[in-house]
């Protein structure tokens, strides 16, 4: 198997449309490298999402095109990424966004091509071809940086909303279609439906405006539903939460949940552990609520309010 000179992206489809995280993958990997930027892509013979990728400036768009592909579980598309390094050769790098599905197909693919892969990361380098991934370890307490010197594809995943997507005014992509890859389907998997996710009004993951609740708050939660509708603003919870019958894991902001990047984050109830603070990083202005004067959760605020979210609800929602 031969080296190219190339750091690949995967383009993750969601609900038939482009994830923005690969969007911000193709931005910052141009920023940090002069190697050339291939973005790959699985789609339908019907589809055309190149067109709208292409926006973003990456150097080459590697399109399958593949009915039954477009589709595929998780096991299927690894063993398409693995067939498509055979046929054109190993990239430098390989990046996914670590949404759910890219932290399934990546280790798959990481497995069948006998490299390293780093999970989670919130940072990326170059140090000439060696790819530096920053990532958090210890409960997000220290940030370790992961090299992998010895083989290829360097690969990563790199959590959504760290980096800023910025859109090119050129027109120099070079666009393969690929319409003969050779895959194994496994057998023992057969997906009979899709399941969308619950309608809600905006995805956490691009919300220009958040109301976050937590144990303390979620007791308030007609009154806080209020406050969202009021300022159009989505709801979001901790971990906790996410067992009520009110909410589901697409809610959740943290870790192991959605990283956000809203202009306003209003906290109500929530005491700010590591797991819940390092996904909102990128909030512009973080509005928080709690009766524990020494809730950590204070020291990521801009403005602050040392009492009961009920009370904080009710005054506000009279204001406005």
């Amino acid at each position: 198997m031969t080296d190219i000179r190339e750091n690949w992206i995967f383009a993750e489809k969601s609900i038939n449309k482009i994830n923005s995280a690969t969007f911000q993958l193709i931005t910052k990997m141009k920023s940090i490298s002069e190697i050339p930027v291939t973005v790959v892509l699985l789609e339908s013979q019907a589809d055309s999402f190149e067109n709208e990728i292409k926006q973003y400036g990456p150097d080459k768009i590697l399109t399958v095109k593949d009915d039954e592909l477009d589709k595929a579980d998780d096991v299927s598309v690894a063993s398409a990424l693995s067939g498509l390094i055979d046929k054109f050769g190993t990239p430098i790098s390989f990046i996914f966004a670590a949404t759910t599905f890219g932290r399934s197909v990546a280790p798959r693919l990481q497995a069948k091509l006998l490299t390293g892969l780093t999970a989670d990361c919130l940072d990326l380098s170059f140090e000439d071809d060696l790819l530096v991934q920053t990532k958090p370890s210890y409960g997000d307490n220290i940030m370790c940086e992961i090299v992998i010197p010895d083989f290829k594809p360097q690969m990563a995943t790199v959590r959504p909303n760290i980096f800023k997507a910025e859109k090119v005014f050129d027109d120099t992509t070079k666009i393969v279609e690929i319409n003969d890859l050779n895959w194994d389907k496994d057998a023992n998997i057969q997906i009979t439906t899709h399941v969308l996710p619950a309608k809600t009004d905006e995805n956490l993951s691009t919300a220009d405006r958040i109301v976050a609740l937590g144990r303390g708050g979620k007791q308030d939660l007609k009154n806080a539903n209020e406050l969202a509708n009021k300022i159009n603003a989505t709801v979001g919870v901790t971990r906790p939460l996410t067992d009520m019958d009110e909410f589901d894991q697409s809610q959740q902001i943290g870790q192991s949940g959605e990283t956000v990047a809203p202009n306003l984050l209003i906290n109500l109830g929530v005491s700010g552990s590591v797991q819940f603070t390092a996904g909102i990083e990128n909030a512009n202005t973080i509005v928080s609520v709690n009766t524990d004067k020494h809730a950590p959760i204070f020291k990521q605020s801009d403005y602050c309010f040392n009492g009961s979210s009920e009370d904080f609800l009710k005054a506000l929602n009279k204001v406005l």
